[in-house]
């Protein structure tokens, strides 16, 4: 796997590395001994699947907080997403800051969201289906999330016409700026 650091300090673009022929291909997405390597601990306990049915359906922006915050690796395997974290850890020098990857069943690349980051998506295609690796069980109690649209962010979604967004996440709030809060 070839793990490439993202500007948000401590959040990962991966790339399997791929061993291909005539039949297809075959690659590993998670190694531990691997992640260990790059100092990242990750034990996955939940393993869920979004599948969305329109593009131009956007879900997020979604996280758990403390004692239940999440590490997630994310991937897309079937269509494309517009993936954004967004970084919510106040001592962080990347704080209040957002980043996107295209994630597509081609290029194979998988998202890795530590703790104290928001996430979301927006599908490119119709059909598109997400696979995440979870490192807490969900507890609806810590279960929390931002607005998509939250104009001090300013996340740049790909599509503004068209968009399905759940009547959970219109309503989600903006977010507290302020260190430490």
């Amino acid at each position: 796997m070839i793990f490439t650091e993202t500007k948000l300090k401590g959040a990962y673009l991966i790339d399997p590395d791929k061993m291909e022929d005539e039949r297809g291909f075959f690659a590993r997405t998670f190694c531990r001994r691997e992640f260990e390597g790059h100092g990242l601990r990750f034990e996955f306990v939940q393993c869920s699947i979004s599948v969305n049915r329109r593009r131009g359906t956007l879900r997020g922006m979604h996280f758990q907080t403390s004692p239940h915050q999440e590490t997630k690796l994310v991937s897309c395997m079937r269509g494309a997403i517009y993936d954004v974290i967004i970084d919510l850890r106040p001592n962080s020098p990347t704080y209040c800051e957002w980043l996107s990857a295209v994630l597509t069943e081609e290029n194979r690349k998988i998202m890795y969201i530590p703790e104290g980051f928001a996430h979301g998506f927006q599908t490119l295609d119709a059909e598109a289906a997400v696979f995440y690796q979870i490192s807490e069980f969900y507890d609806p109690y810590y279960s929390k999330g931002l607005r998509w649209d939250d104009p001090r962010i300013a996340v740049e979604w790909p599509y503004e016409q068209n968009r399905i967004i759940s009547q959970r996440d219109q309503i989600l709030p903006f977010f507290n700026m302020g260190k430490g809060d």
